[in-house]
């Protein structure tokens, strides 16, 4: 079906992109270089509303809808992934999920000041035994009181060092993932520790850390939802996520056809531009309409996700194509470059390795594959 933006869609794309090419297109190289957190950045993000798309005017966000959000965040990631998946997980999964299972205690410490970006978010459910199997979760919380004494170890957590709050999933029952409950974690908590900082292949400006918990000593009011319901809070939060991690992927890849296009106009082999050999012309044509089938895939997750309606299949989808179509892009990008595209003073390198996460993150896409089939066919295990 044919999908128009609206005037007030268009409008939040282009201020996106004037905000990202202007702001954070120029830095993106050496922040990358340097391992450097977009801080200062994300601050002016926050001025313009771009933490808090999600959120409800009532609790100081914008209340954009998810198409226009996702919008934005294709722009941002065209100049720096980095900060797009910051952007991603704190608005999407984050604040997405203090609004909806949150207390209006909860909305009001945490919610309205992530939407005007005065912290970020960031969400805790890996552990170094539980990836893509959640329920094998062993980090602990149990009741004491007024409070959850917590123990264990969460791995790859995106912005673990820079949040102010962490969602973090911890088990208060043994098995199931009935037994999984929600919490809202700050860094002032006695027991609670950031652990090493990732050296990672890509998105080199967003920290990624291990956090570490000893006793740590969690009111009973940071409970997020009821006990025993974090896993429906993650799996919600995590299709937002999902459209989110597909936005992310198409910015990287539009970046990089466009650099493709922008460098074979300007190469000159065998007395002509490289633009004019067909081969390459093909090449380039192939990358527009992975990326044009991708687009229309994402906007389809976020327009189903604005309705209301269960996103979880197309959500799947369109993360999982866009990013297998990022990585085939910006791979195809460097054999546009050459042996310049394989170094550092070009964009492409750069793209390529960004892009390399995002079949990973979020659920793998084996696991994308597993969930599209089950919302088709029905879970096999139900079945029985």
């Amino acid at each position: 079906m044919p999908f128009q933006l609206t005037k007030e869609q268009q409008m939040i794309q282009k201020m996106a992109r004037e905000f990202a090419r202007k702001e954070l297109a120029p830095v993106a190289a050496e922040r990358d270089q340097n391992h450097t957190y977009p801080g200062d950045s994300l601050k002016k993000m926050g001025e313009l509303g771009f933490l808090g798309m999600l959120v409800s005017e009532k609790y100081g966000g914008e209340d954009m809808g998810t198409v226009a959000y996702s919008l934005a965040l294709t722009e941002v990631a065209y100049a720096c992934a980095s900060t797009a998946v910051i952007m991603s997980v704190h608005n999407s999964i984050c604040c997405g999920s203090i609004e909806k299972y949150g207390t209006e205690a909860q909305k009001e410490e945490f919610l309205r000041p992530m939407a005007g970006g005065e912290f970020i978010g960031a969400f805790a459910l890996t552990e170094p035994e539980a990836g893509s199997d959640p329920q094998s979760m062993t980090c602990s919380a149990v009741r004491d009181g007024d409070h959850y004494i917590i123990n264990g170890t969460k791995r790859f957590i995106t912005t673990g060092k820079n949040s102010g709050v962490i969602i973090l999933l911890a088990r208060t029952a043994e098995k199931g993932s009935h037994g999984i409950s929600a919490f809202l974690i700050t860094h002032d908590l006695p027991g609670f520790a950031v652990g090493r900082i990732e050296e990672k292949m890509g998105q080199c400006a967003s920290d990624t850390t291990d956090l570490l918990f000893t006793n740590c000593r969690v009111p009973a009011s940071r409970m997020l939802g009821r006990e025993g319901e974090g896993f429906v809070i993650a799996m919600s939060g995590l299709d937002a996520g999902r459209i989110g991690i597909a936005s992310l992927s198409l910015g990287i890849a539009q970046a990089a056809l466009a650099e493709s296009i922008k460098y074979s106009k300007q190469r000159t082999q065998f007395h002509q531009k490289i633009s004019d050999f067909q081969g390459l012309r093909w090449m380039i044509a192939d990358m527009a309409m992975e990326v044009a089938a991708a687009r229309l895939l994402v906007v389809n997750a976020a327009a189903i996700k604005e309705r209301g309606e269960n996103c979880t299949a197309a959500a799947s989808m369109a993360k999982c194509y866009a990013s297998e179509m990022a990585q085939r892009v910006t791979g195809q990008a460097i054999q546009i470059h050459g042996g310049y595209g394989y170094i550092k003073e070009y964009p492409v390198e750069r793209f390529y390795r960004d892009a390399r996460i995002t079949t990973i993150y979020e659920g793998t896409n084996q696991i994308q594959r597993i969930v599209i089939a089950n919302e088709l066919m029905g879970n096999p295990k139900r079945q029985k």
